[in-house]
């Protein structure tokens, strides 16, 4: 059976956001990389984001690459020491930022939330819609930047 020429539009339409996206990547430079490092790779397994490449080096420095493993998918580094573009002024963790993550389900938000407290995080807003079908949770992580999960679900 044929889609009609309309479906066909949707379809095409559907793919070409789904493709899209804001952010190829986005790094993080932290205090404690071995720290950060062991509570991104447990958080954001929950919204199954994962652990690609290790770069630590023996001091302590270098940086942690998390991805969902899709070719040519975003990804997220977390690091510590000073990267190439740094001035003798800037220092790790002196400004939080807000790092939002899409997570698959509200399941997943949930586990996010209770993982990110278990490790240490403090509570920055519970699970929760926060707009229209946006459910998210909230964390602050141990530099202080926000940390969220979130998704557009209609359970």
């Amino acid at each position: 059976m044929a889609r009609s020429p309309r479906c066909e539009v949707h379809s095409r339409l559907a793919s070409l956001i789904s493709e899209e996206r804001m952010y190829d990547h986005v790094g993080i430079v932290f205090k404690d990389l071995r720290r950060s490092g062991g509570f991104y790779t447990e958080l954001l397994a929950e919204i199954g984001i994962r652990l690609m490449e290790d770069h630590t080096q023996a001091d302590g420095t270098g940086w942690l690459v998390f991805s969902t493993g899709e070719p040519e998918s975003p990804f997220f580094v977390v690091a510590a020491g000073s990267p190439s573009f740094w001035g003798a002024a800037h220092a790790a963790a002196r400004s939080p930022v807000h790092l939002a993550f899409r997570a698959p389900s509200r399941a997943a938000v949930d586990r996010f939330h209770a993982t990110g407290l278990r490790l240490g995080a403090a509570n920055n807003g519970d699970p929760g819609v926060r707009r229209g079908r946006y459910y998210c949770a909230f964390l602050i992580d141990f530099d202080g930047n926000n940390v969220e999960a979130g998704c557009y679900a209609a359970e």
